[in-house]
């Protein structure tokens, strides 16, 4: 998920009530449902390495504890300074207990990612695979919106309370959390139902005389009956619509077809790039093609169909999560480069 969404779930479990057990309760899972996206430090090792390391340890279950004991001693380090100037929190402070808090949070930020298709590798270093629910978009307007106003919805209300002189409550906005965070648990629950939906009316059909080898079924952010459906058969990939709520696969005859490329020396040898082992690690329905440059040069695009639609292949729009390999005459890697646009 993206990092408001994790932000704003952290403060939405404080406060259902967990900030009157301990004081900076907010504080801790706030930062513990964002800290395992700490891994975004790795880009500053350049995009290659950065997309390895994307999601990989600080999103394992192995890293729990350590991760939640940085978190806790920055919270820690935030309470001493603020106490310099005589603050004291509302609640005293319970240090074992808001260690528990940390992990929780991860953990948390852990399941919202798998929801979603990018997926996560949970038992790294042990065990790399990757896992995905496919059931919702990385960015959820829907959850966004009720995170936000069980948040700020009780602070307008209690400043209205104020006005009119009502007594000053000390924790307020417990409810409006329980709502939202009901409300996400309803929303997955129904985005999985119509996600099965999808499935069983791919299941159904023949793609050009040709059984489906494996097939998926990928959110649309707005439409909870809207899917990008992702068939594979032994020959083509093909990219098609599905309406779950309609049952109904490319109603209005949108689907586009991708023949797999034949392997060459050229694709082989992107293949044993740093960016290609990597990347054909992660994708679930990668396209690997090459294309000639000058000076008996080549660019060799990597891309899973699995983050495109049926449009955006009708006209070329490039993929964010694309991959580029340069090679040289020998067939040796000049550059690669993960995401943006082609390398020159």
């Amino acid at each position: 998920m993206d990092p408001v969404t994790h932000f704003l779930t952290g403060a939405c479990i404080a406060r259902t009530g967990l900030n009157r057990k301990t004081g900076l309760a907010t504080l801790t899972l706030t930062l513990a449902t964002e800290a395992p996206d700490i891994d975004v430090l790795a880009y500053f090792g350049g995009s290659v390495f950065g997309f390895q390391h994307h999601r990989g340890f600080t999103h394992a279950f192995p890293a729990l504890p350590l991760l939640a004991g940085v978190v806790v001693a920055l919270v820690y380090g935030i309470y001493r300074w603020r106490s310099r100037s005589g603050w004291r929190p509302k609640v005293p402070v319970r240090w074992p207990l808001l260690f528990a808090y940390a992990c929780m949070g991860i953990v948390v930020h852990i399941l919202q990612d798998f929801t979603n298709n990018y997926g996560v590798r949970p038992l790294t270093p042990f065990f790399p695979k990757w896992y995905s629910w496919d059931v919702v978009f990385i960015i959820d307007p829907l959850m966004l919106m009720a995170l936000f106003l069980a948040l700020v919805l009780p602070w307008l209300f209690g400043l209205i309370s104020e006005e009119v002189g009502a007594r000053k409550s000390t924790f307020r906005g417990a409810g409006g959390a329980r709502f939202a965070l009901g409300f996400i648990v309803l929303l997955i629950a129904v985005r999985a139902y119509e996600h099965g939906r999808a499935i069983t009316a791919l299941k159904s059909l023949t793609y050009k005389d040709e059984d489906a080898v494996r097939l998926s079924a990928f959110p649309n952010p707005l439409n909870l009956f809207s899917w990008n459906g992702m068939v594979e058969t032994r020959d083509f990939l093909e990219l098609v619509p599905v309406d779950s709520g309609a049952g109904a696969v490319d109603p209005h005859n949108i689907a586009v077809v991708r023949y797999k490329p034949q392997e060459t020396p050229v694709t082989l040898a992107a293949k044993q790039s740093q960016l290609g082992r990597v990347f054909l690690d992660w994708a679930q329905y990668p396209l690997v093609e090459q294309q000639s440059l000058p000076g008996n040069r080549y660019l060799v695009t990597f891309i899973d169909l699995r983050f495109s639609t049926a449009r955006a292949l009708r006209l070329r729009v490039a993929s964010p999560l694309a991959g580029y390999v340069i090679l040289d005459s020998q067939l040796r890697v000049e550059q690669q480069v993960m995401g943006g646009p082609p390398p020159d």
